[in-house]
């Protein structure tokens, strides 16, 4: 593996680390700023705000920027966008902080595929996006239960100083590895990206992904409220919960591709969203006991990303029929639908807690992600009526 290649894996890693660990340290944020348990939420919904807007809009903008140029700028955005979250004074500039980092996030994994690939030969292509997409997966494995365990003994503002550091050692490992003429395509213009979403077979996809993660981040955005306030499970369990939850979500993930490759899209999403809307459904009352919460979150960890083969796999497969010229672009606003799916999810799971309590995130969640199904059932009958079948060969994935 080239070393540049590790460089960009330690960069996914760090990003994936400080998207999701805020998940865990939710709690102690909101009593230490003295602000509700909603409010702490919206810093997930700002995060994946940042991500959805970024990626499309900041990637277009940046379309002339030597690649390496823009990857050292925007691991120094992340870098310096965790620091003022590790010096923030308060809500406000903590806020700040979130959306500079999901900035930095959108592009990073638009243009990260790009450089990955011309690491090695084209044969190897698919591989090395592979790998520096375990980053991501290595984030919920590790980085995420330990980010919350420094938070929890040391402060949550130490998680993001920590989460810096690595930011700082992605940058150094950039800068002296990654070759400096890194060839790439001009990227789409807004132009071209609206142009995609004229489409309503692919907008249809795109509602599929943003209502499925929708449904499961209105209760995954406040787990660890559920886990401490209703469960009982001590501040410091909570990051043993999440690296049970993160090493079932890596199992599910490569469970999921195999059901999507073998049954096909439609098939392997509507059981995966089936699923996952029973798990949440049983969240709502297996919560308040310890034994079945823990086999509740290992089960929820299997399904919650196990739809991503299947979703990304099925965005380039309509995009081939109806949108040939501009599948790449099409499979990259799957990924800001995924991100504005955990925006509008965790905002809508804050009103809920506010106005209802924090269980109820749980069977309401299960609703949405059982309109997911809805939808994904209602694509599939469309792509029977038109004569299409459920099966992409040659097709090589790699998302978030």
């Amino acid at each position: 593996m080239p070393i540049a290649l590790l460089a960009l894996t330690i960069s996914a890693f760090a990003i994936g680390t400080t998207e999701f660990v805020i998940v865990g340290l939710i709690p102690t944020i909101a009593a230490d700023l003295g602000v509700g348990l909603p409010s702490a939420g919206l810093l997930v919904s700002l995060y994946a705000l940042g991500v959805a807007v970024g990626a499309p809009l900041l990637t277009a903008l940046t379309g002339k920027l030597p690649r390496k140029s823009l990857l050292l700028g925007l691991m120094a955005l992340f870098t310096v966008g965790n620091l003022v979250a590790w010096q923030s004074p308060g809500y406000e500039s903590l806020i700040v902080a979130r959306i500079l980092t999901g900035l930095a996030h959108g592009v990073f994994f638009s243009i990260g595929s790009i450089i990955a690939t011309s690491l090695v030969p084209k044969e190897k292509a698919a591989s090395a996006i592979a790998i520096m997409f375990t980053g991501l997966t290595v984030a919920l494995v590790t980085g995420v239960p330990l980010g919350t365990f420094i938070g929890q003994h040391f402060g949550w503002r130490a998680t993001f100083l920590a989460v810096s550091l690595l930011g700082v050692i992605a940058f150094f490992g950039s800068l002296l590895f990654v070759p400096k003429n890194v060839h790439h395509s001009a990227p789409a213009t807004l132009r071209q990206q609206l142009a995609v979403l004229a489409q309503p077979r692919l907008l249809l996809v795109y509602a599929m992904t943003a209502v499925g993660y929708g449904g499961s981040f209105i209760a995954f955005t406040f787990l660890a409220p559920i886990l401490q306030d209703i469960s009982g499970f001590s501040t410091h369990a909570v990051s043993l919960v999440l690296l049970v939850y993160g090493v079932s979500v890596a199992a599910g993930n490569l469970w999921g591709g195999k059901l999507a490759d073998r049954r096909g899209p439609i098939a392997a999403l509507k059981l995966i969203f089936a699923l996952l809307a029973a798990v949440l459904l049983a969240l709502a009352f297996t919560a308040p006991s310890k034994g079945l919460m823990l086999a509740t979150v290992l089960a929820w960890g299997a399904v919650a990303f196990g739809n991503v083969p299947g979703l990304q796999v099925y965005v380039v497969q309509q995009a081939q029929r109806y949108a040939p010229r501009a599948v790449d672009v099409a499979s990259g606003l799957n990924i800001a639908a995924f991100n504005l799916g955990i925006a509008g999810g965790a905002w809508i799971g804050g009103l809920i807690v506010d106005r209802l309590g924090l269980i109820h995130t749980a069977w309401i969640g299960a609703l949405v992600v059982a309109g997911a199904w809805l939808l994904t059932a209602l694509s599939g009958r469309l792509d029977r009526a038109a004569g299409h079948t459920d099966r992409l060969e040659g097709v090589a994935v790699a998302a978030h």
